[in-house]
């Protein structure tokens, strides 16, 4: 389909090219719940980043790339060279793209997605993750999409290759977050992560808003903390909600996305429609408004509070299970990705509780472990019945 828009000269049909290529562009969506699925749950923030990170860094390059060749080169391409990357990401996918099951063989279409509506009445997480992810995701396209209106004009009045420029000053906010998500979110329960990421995402507004029209300061401050922050929180909050149901990472991501992809063209409209009433302060004064509504909907539920409201539990920040995701949920992993060991001893016991079932002995398993049996006989019927279970296990 790519290809069409790189040669067609219609725009009708340009258009409905565009379309279908954009519905049907699911893979960066598909991959955040699959690395959700196989790191460590007490990894998998740091995980997430290092992903999110690709995906965002290809926006912000996305515009520096796309800025510059438009500067030197004819807009075509830029279509080119996404054919080609896009070939080379199909190539790396079937090179590298590790195998996994089914995790839900048995649910068709209609009822995948009627069970993401019935997961948002389940689970006060996921809607609270929902509408922080879609308050904070508004002032970050509003921003992006704004950004070029204020430059262009008084009293910047920059070029089109230095504002795609602007977009490198993002980039350095997004490698920060993955330090971060390793030392900082993976330690915490995320609640803590997604206040501070939206804290940072409030000062990075309110500089950028109202220093912007008089200093570039401004919106390089924004650009940087805004990003970073953004990302922060969006990492926790997906840490969070990775952990309510393992089986449905992808329904769980569908219901996160959606909401965020609601509160990007929310701040792309507002940003455009507010900017043109009202100018630069009047759009990012909206955006604080997103700011503290996330940060509102946020506090209102405390990290181990389970109904929808309310900060039973505590307040403590710190994870009670520290091999867990959320700090609370103990996980199983996913896709056969068991601990060393693992799957053998599970098949060894089994083998253990139907010799003991078959001599008419109590199971092992129920009387305790059998290291705790001194006495000869016992250790030297264990050892006849591990070379009974060698052939097995072969």
């Amino acid at each position: 389909m790519w290809l069409g828009l790189c040669l067609t000269n219609d725009l009708g049909t340009f258009t409905a090219i565009s379309f279908i290529v954009a519905v049907t562009t699911v893979t960066p969506q598909l991959m955040l719940p699959l690395v959700g699925d196989l790191a460590p749950p007490n990894r998998r923030a740091a995980a997430l980043s290092v992903v999110v990170s690709g995906l965002m860094l290809g926006v912000l390059v996305a515009r520096v790339l796309s800025g510059t060749m438009a500067n030197f080169v004819t807009w075509r391409a830029v279509y080119w060279m996404a054919l080609g990357l896009q070939y080379l990401i199909f190539i790396l996918l079937w090179l590298f793209m590790p195998d996994y099951p089914a995790t839900n063989p048995g649910m068709n279409y209609f009822r995948i997605l009627w069970d993401i509506v019935k997961m948002l009445f389940r689970h006060p997480v996921l809607v609270q993750a929902c509408l922080a992810g879609m308050f904070c995701s508004a002032p970050f396209t509003s921003f992006w999409t704004t950004l070029t209106f204020l430059l262009a004009g008084d009293p910047y009045h920059y070029s089109s290759l230095t504002i795609g420029l602007f977009g490198l000053i993002g980039i350095a906010g997004m490698l920060i977050s993955p330090i971060y998500a390793r030392l900082v979110t993976d330690r915490f329960v995320p609640h803590f992560s997604v206040l501070f990421g939206l804290s940072c995402s409030l000062v990075a507004v309110v500089l950028g808003t109202y220093i912007g029209p008089f200093n570039v300061s401004g919106p390089v401050l924004q650009a940087l903390l805004l990003d970073f922050g953004n990302q922060t929180a969006q990492i926790a909050n997906r840490s969070s909600i990775y952990a309510i149901e393992p089986k449905r990472r992808n329904g769980v991501n569908t219901a996160f996305m959606v909401a965020t992809f609601c509160g990007q063209l929310i701040g792309t409209s507002a940003g455009n429609h507010i900017y043109a009433a009202a100018g630069w302060i009047g759009s990012g004064s909206t955006s604080v408004g997103f700011i503290c509504a996330a940060i509102l909907v946020i506090i209102a539920k405390g990290p181990w509070e389970d109904g929808w409201v309310g900060w039973s539990g505590g307040w403590s920040m710190i994870k009670k299970d520290k091999n867990s995701a959320d700090g609370k949920t103990a996980e199983k992993a996913m896709h056969g990705r068991e601990g060393p060991g693992d799957e053998e001893l599970g098949a060894e016991e089994k083998v253990l509780e139907e010799l003991a079932a078959e001599e008419g002995n109590e199971s092992p398993l129920h009387r305790g472990s059998l290291k705790e049996k001194d006495n000869r006989g016992e250790k030297s019927n264990r050892s006849s019945m591990e070379n009974r279970i060698r052939p097995v296990k072969v």
